[in-house]
């Protein structure tokens, strides 16, 4: 790794140390939260952890070569202010365009300066002075200083981005009183607020990628857009003056593979250095192969979001408690993955630092069937709707919903579409259904973004989901605490009212793997599944 010379910022939250996962838990009624054992043979979920697995520094830094990686999915754009900045929906690509202003290092848990020079807060965490370095170029060649910062920043909330609104909401005035200082008020205490810069808001786009109509990915990180052939690859160039020394690579490769098993094949086989996988079956052939990589597990991946509109089922709180009281996630995890990944029907499972004494309700087919008599008492005809894709372990998990929901009283119809795309319009956009296959997706690396860009009455990313005072109360709480006690202590209390509210079905968390071979080095981790590889490189065997 080349040598930095970087003001840290000490964490608000303290250290961030990696647990291991617990073996698979007693499936009695009164379990609340367990992880399912994998296939014999395959890695077994103690394999999973979150961050770095495996690898090692491989000695000095090799120069060139072309780092080929097979994307999770084809990112529709590289813009930060119209897309989810995730790992698995073109983050790789996008940090490698336009580099951060600060980093999550998953080893330490600490926030610390990337493309910035430091960032302190004052004033009772309701100020925040982000520093710039000298000299930083966009790759156009324009400077990156404090007006340029402003004026990304503005643009990310006009273009009502995916933390638009949670920006939007808590800063009051961005200033630049000179050029390598901008001034970021809040309206209330945030000490958490770092972790804002570190995803979408944090990568500074240039002000000529908008200009000639259509946008141009133009930014200041080690890479710059090269070319792009649809449904076949992107390839990104590496910078002479990027502000850190050129990157070790001289390009990126990103190749889209449609099936996930034909991308490990291609992985495995050497036609890729690097992949993204997110299905537990193929995680597990990858850890069980030794193959080092970057861990992120995701709670409240993998869901049942419940249609709480009025007129809809789920707006009855008996009919949404029954639902979850009915289904055990360990049959959904052995019908869909073969057993592989991690069951829980909790908000944060035991492998989570934001883990909590708080249980969760409980599987308890019983006290379904009570709730679901009562609410047909008052008139529910006791009929819902599933909506999920066709593709096998979307299917073999609906039709494992409807057999549990189905043996307490309900009567499931199964509403399975061909393409993500589908999905997410019958969801998002026409909220379209009673319940449905979905990821609500907090992360370990600060939650409280998204916790209230899906939970909070005024989030953007509400799908019909129930939302109400208290949970907007905690989540407004989380916000403003300092430690990491007080902030679990919070979360513990969100566990409980989530057992009230039962905003959605709980099936585990869903684990993101970008995995690659053991000749390639210097890989730096960060928030939502994102890598930084500006000092990544391959040896030229291994």
């Amino acid at each position: 790794m080349k040598p930095r010379t970087t003001t840290r910022l000490r964490p608000v939250a303290g250290l961030f140390l990696v647990a291991a996962l617990v073996a698979a838990c007693s499936s009695s009624p009164g379990n609340t939260g367990s992880a399912a054992a994998g296939p014999r043979g395959a890695a077994t979920p103690s394999t999973y952890q979150v961050g770095v697995i495996g690898g090692g520094d491989g000695g000095e830094p090799v120069k060139g070569g072309t780092l080929t990686f097979g994307a999770y999915a084809e990112a529709a754009v590289l813009d930060p202010a119209r897309t989810i900045v995730a790992g698995s929906t073109g983050g790789l690509e996008m940090a490698a365009i336009y580099d951060v202003l600060m980093r999550w290092d998953s080893a330490t848990g600490e926030v610390r300066p990337q493309l910035a020079k430091g960032l302190e807060a004052s004033d009772g965490y309701t100020t925040w002075t982000l520093t710039l370095r000298d000299g930083v170029m966009f790759s156009d060649g324009t400077p990156l200083d404090a007006k340029a910062v402003k004026w990304s920043l503005d643009r990310y909330v006009e273009k009502g981005a995916d933390e638009a609104r949670l920006w939007k909401d808590n800063v009051t005035s961005i200033t630049t009183p000179d050029d390598s200082t901008v001034v970021l008020k809040l309206g209330r205490k945030w000490p958490t607020f770092p972790y804002m810069l570190t995803t979408g808001p944090g990568m500074i786009v240039a002000r000529s990628a908008d200009e000639g109509g259509a946008f141009k990915p133009v930014g200041a990180g080690a890479f710059t857009f090269g070319s792009y052939a649809e449904h076949e690859e992107t390839v990104l160039n590496a910078r002479e003056d990027y502000w850190d020394g050129r990157p070790n690579l001289d390009k990126i490769r990103i190749i889209y593979v449609t099936d996930p098993n034909a991308l490990l094949d291609t992985f495995t086989s050497g036609g890729a250095q690097a992949a993204f996988l997110r299905d537990p079956q193929l995680i597990d052939k990858a850890l069980a192969a030794g193959f080092p990589g970057y861990m992120n597990m995701v709670a409240l991946g993998n869901v049942g979001v419940i249609n709480a509109s009025e007129g809809r089922p789920g707006a009855d709180p008996r009919v949404r408690q029954a639902m979850f009281q009915a289904i055990k996630p360990e049959v959904i995890y052995q019908r869909s993955y073969n057993g592989a990944g991690v069951a829980s029907t909790q908000v944060f499972p035991s492998f989570s630092r934001w883990h909590t004494d708080a249980t969760s309700l409980p599987y308890d087919p019983d006290k379904a069937r009570e709730l679901l008599k009562q609410a047909k008492a008052d008139g529910f005809d006791g009929k819902v709707t599933y909506l999920g894709r066709q593709d096998p372990a979307a299917r073999a998990t609906a039709l494992a919903i409807k057999s549990m929901l189905e043996s307490v009283g309900f009567q499931v119809e199964l509403d399975l579409v061909r393409s993500v795309a589908d999905q997410i319009t019958k969801v998002s956009v026409n909220k379209d259904y009673d319940v449905a296959g979905w990821g609500i997706s907090w992360r370990e690396a600060g939650p409280y973004g998204r916790m209230f860009a899906t939970l909070h009455s005024k989030g953007n990313l509400s799908v019909g989901m129930h939302t109400g005072p208290e949970m907007d109360a905690l989540i407004d709480e989380f916000q403003v605490a300092e430690t990491e006690g007080e902030q679990r202590a919070v979360m513990g209390r969100i566990q409980e009212q989530w057992n009230k509210d039962v905003p959605a079905l709980v099936y585990g968390p869903t684990p993101e793997f970008l995995t690659w071979r053991k000749n390639v080095h210097g890989v730096e981790g960060t928030v939502n599944s994102m890598v930084l590889l500006d000092d990544a490189w391959i040896a030229p065997t291994g």
